[in-house]
């Protein structure tokens, strides 16, 4: 479903998403909803990869929350 919404921005904003809109051959609004949804696909990515990064980090025998020095370099464990 598709919401309208309505957005204020400075002039030289919007002067460049008008132009950038018509570069891309849409509409400013399409423009927005589309660099809207790019942000929130990467803010979601970012997130993922973070929650997965601090799971991995509870692989090693560190009783802390993170790795010691030691045990990153410690080949023998891996």
């Amino acid at each position: 479903m598709m919401k309208n919404v309505t957005v204020t921005m400075e002039d030289d904003v919007a002067d460049w998403a008008r132009m950038e809109a018509a570069r891309r051959n849409t509409s400013v609004s399409r423009l927005v909803g589309e660099l809207l949804a790019e942000k929130m696909r990467h803010d979601d990515a970012y997130e993922r990869a973070m929650r997965e990064a601090l799971e991995f980090r509870s692989f090693g025998k560190s009783d802390g929350p993170y790795l010691t020095r030691d045990e990153i370099y410690d080949r023998t464990t891996r």
